[in-house]
């Protein structure tokens, strides 16, 4: 390895790792921890890229040269200043090339043991797609089961404070899986950046202790979970939530509560049901949201929408949920939650006996 490089392997190694993409590239996706200190923003950027196709390679390189010294010179005096002599940044950009070695060599040239990542982020994409290809089927993971309204996020979140291993797909997701998911004011991730967040919590687990999870369609919202995952949640034991009717409807009330601020937003979300229910069944759900009358709303959804399409999907996506633990819950206040993750742990098999 030349000196000043290093590779995807090395990411713990160093005191700070820089991205000096465009804004718009680290929206997309970024190593975890990475701060952004653009050499070109995005329009420049765009217009650099304009030239490099239009006129030349070099007229490129004249422009886009003097437009990246002149941001390396800011982020040098914006950010570096406190830096002592033994810092270490690690600084990356598409594929290691131009805009993160021209940043290390300014960096160098200060005294600064700075390294270029081999390959930049394309070279850490494909360490994500990689693993998370394996990742999955070298854990045990078991499937929190049960109708909408079970409440299966907080029984997750229930478990994690207990000390268990959890996957909470829907938080990394930012969307609670429905059709009425979305989260109020919080925009989804990428699907690489969602990726990237899913291999740094399956990266942290042990294989030797159970991973719970609840169970999913292969979309939350709009963003794909990955094959493998999906493939090893399916065939995975399952929990069975067993919560009544009433007490589901009561937590859906509690916890979709901030559905009845926004009336044209839920109306909207509605009419995606549109070639599910019939005509006369929309406009009165519209009509319940409109009028605030989310207790109807949710009691008929519930009733002709979301138990009619769970009983039939359970089933089949999830091969051994027929000979699932189950667990009877009444009480979804967090005070029954508690006791429901208890109750999953007390009934946790060991992983020898589970398969």
């Amino acid at each position: 390895m030349k000196k000043g490089s290093a590779t995807v392997a090395q990411l713990s190694e160093f005191d700070e790792i820089i991205d000096v993409r465009s804004p718009a590239e680290f929206a997309d996706d970024h190593i975890p921890g990475a701060v952004n200190m653009p050499v070109l923003d995005d329009e420049q950027r765009a217009r650099v890229g304009t030239i490099y196709k239009q006129v030349s390679p070099f007229e490129a390189r004249r422009i886009g040269g003097a437009l990246v010294a002149e941001n390396l010179a800011r982020h040098l005096h914006a950010h570096f200043q406190d830096k002592p002599k033994h810092w270490r940044p690690l600084v990356y950009c598409w594929r290691g090339g131009q805009r993160s070695g021209a940043f290390v060599t300014w960096l160098r040239m200060v005294g600064w043991d700075a390294c270029q990542l081999e390959g930049g982020y394309k070279n850490f994409r494909r360490m994500v797609i990689d693993a998370l290809e394996l990742q999955p089927a070298t854990l045990d993971f078991r499937v929190v089961c049960g109708a909408t309204g079970s409440a299966k996020t907080r029984i997750l979140e229930a478990l994690a404070a207990a000390g268990a291993q959890v996957l909470d797909l829907e938080g990394l997701a930012s969307h609670k899986g429905s059709v009425l998911g979305a989260l109020p004011g919080i925009a989804q991730p990428t699907q690489k950046k969602f990726e990237t967040a899913l291999h740094a919590v399956l990266s942290r687990f042990s294989p030797d202790r159970p991973v719970y999870v609840e169970a999913e369609s292969r979309k939350i919202g709009r963003v794909h979970l990955p094959t493998e995952l999906m493939e090893a949640m399916r065939g995975s034991p399952c929990f069975a939530i067993d919560a009544s009717r009433e007490a589901r409807i009561e937590f859906l009330l509690r916890d979709y509560a901030y559905l009845g601020d926004d009336v044209a937003d839920l109306q909207h979300k509605l009419g995606c049901l549109n070639r599910i229910v019939s005509k006369e069944t929309l406009a009165r759900w519209q009509e319940y949201a409109a009028a605030h009358e989310l207790p109807a709303l949710f009691t008929e959804l519930v009733d002709q929408h979301y138990d009619p399409l769970y009983k039939r999907s359970q089933n089949s996506n999830y091969v051994r949920f027929g000979g699932a633990i189950h667990v009877r819950a009444d009480n979804l206040s967090p005070t029954g939650i508690s006791a429901i993750a208890e109750a999953i742990l007390a009934k946790t098999p060991a992983r020898a006996d589970s398969h």
